[in-house]
């Protein structure tokens, strides 16, 4: 079984025992700052994929590193996805349990590519404007990408709206090849 799908289903469950007991957004930020050490700490991910480690003593870790910053809930599921030789899929659960508690709570994130940094008022506007055609509360990140020689780019779930210069001109060109 993939790791997508294995993370989807864990995600899954997390979410629903977090629904349970009301603490879906804290469960989210706890996945999200074990997910920013295991990401910025090679070492750690060293230890939690080396088979000669035992159970214990990774989960053991983990719980010294966050102190009491994790709840019981995010401690037990660290501990399966130990237990079972899974903690590798950590990245896609969190994005797989973020992305099914904004689906659940009406928000969606967007993905802004753009030539140079957005102000924060463009932020708001492209979010205010994206909200308006989803019927969600959108959440802006943006992306900076010298490719594009001017406009945006906007990824949302699976959906790309090019508002780009350089999309303007590739569907200028196939209208022009069609009636050619």
């Amino acid at each position: 079984m993939s790791d997508l799908v294995v993370a989807k289903r864990y995600a899954k469950a997390l979410h629903a025992s977090a629904e349970e007991s009301g603490s879906v957004e804290q469960t989210g930020e706890q996945l999200r700052a074990v997910l920013d050490v295991y990401n910025q700490e090679p070492d750690l991910r060293v230890i939690m994929s080396h088979p000669g480690i035992a159970a214990d003593a990774k989960l053991d870790l983990i719980k010294r590193a966050f102190g009491d910053g994790l709840s019981e809930l995010v401690i037990s599921t660290l501990k399966l996805l130990i237990e079972r030789g899974r903690f590798s899929v950590l990245p896609s659960l969190y994005q797989a349990y973020t992305a099914i508690a904004d689906e659940r709570s009406g928000r969606a994130r967007a993905i802004v590519y753009s030539a140079y940094e957005l102000s924060e008022a463009d932020n708001q506007a492209i979010a205010a404007q994206f909200g308006k055609l989803t019927g969600k509360t959108i959440t802006v990140e943006n992306v900076v990408d010298k490719s594009l020689i001017g406009g945006i780019r906007v990824r949302i779930g699976d959906r790309l709206y090019e508002g780009s210069v350089a999309g303007k001109l590739e569907q200028l060109r196939k209208q022009l090849k069609q009636n050619a």
